[in-house]
């Protein structure tokens, strides 16, 4: 088992900033960069976030599907995240379907916005951000789970080729994964909700 990290102090990370300032041939002593050190440790922890929720118990609470078995689909989900490569953000929306299971349960709605962020709040890459969603939704068993999550990353647009290229990532579980029809069913919805924007 791994040893926990010790974590330095606000004090030590925001000497750690100065440094990095002083590195960039910039004077943390000037007035516009004197609180900087401060601020920017506020910001990397609120980014952050992630890393202190239970996302075990996001999807505890459970509601009667009252017979409901068709898609459920919740599009437009904003998000914000860290690259984990060059602590650059990312930002974008998720979009999530599930099919109830045969215990004929839903999730509140809120939980899948919470779901996201939960995960997105932490140092990230998109790919692992999706495939973690999926996850937590497929242990409470639905019959099927189809996430797509598309971002626009800072590391991508602002440094390196520079474009302002969109990344999308999708995973498919269950009835998305092996039904044509069930996963263009999800797309068609994912599209008329992106319409009703």
């Amino acid at each position: 088992m791994k040893k926990p990290i010790k974590r330095p102090t606000q004090k030590q990370m925001e000497t750690a900033v100065r440094t990095l300032l002083r590195g960039l041939g910039e004077d943390p002593r000037r007035e516009g960069l004197t609180d900087t050190p401060a601020r920017y440790v506020r910001a990397l922890e609120e980014l952050t976030l992630g890393y202190h929720g239970r996302t075990d118990k996001i999807l505890k609470t459970l509601f009667d599907a009252e017979g409901y078995d068709q898609q459920i689909v919740l599009t437009d989900i904003p998000f914000h995240s860290m690259c984990e490569h060059h602590l650059l953000p990312f930002s974008g929306t998720a979009d999530i379907g599930y099919i109830p299971g045969r215990d004929g349960r839903i999730f509140g709605i809120s939980k899948l916005a919470r779901l996201v962020d939960a995960f997105a709040r932490r140092l990230q890459n998109q790919e692992r951000i999706t495939m973690q969603v999926a996850a937590a939704l497929a242990q409470r068993e639905p019959r099927g789970v189809a996430v797509v999550l598309q971002a626009k990353h800072a590391c991508l647009m602002c440094r390196g080729v520079m474009k302002p290229a969109k990344m999308v990532t999708s995973v498919m579980e269950g009835a998305f994964r092996q039904s044509d029809a069930a996963r263009a069913e999800f797309f068609e919805l994912r599209r008329e909700g992106g319409r009703a924007r």
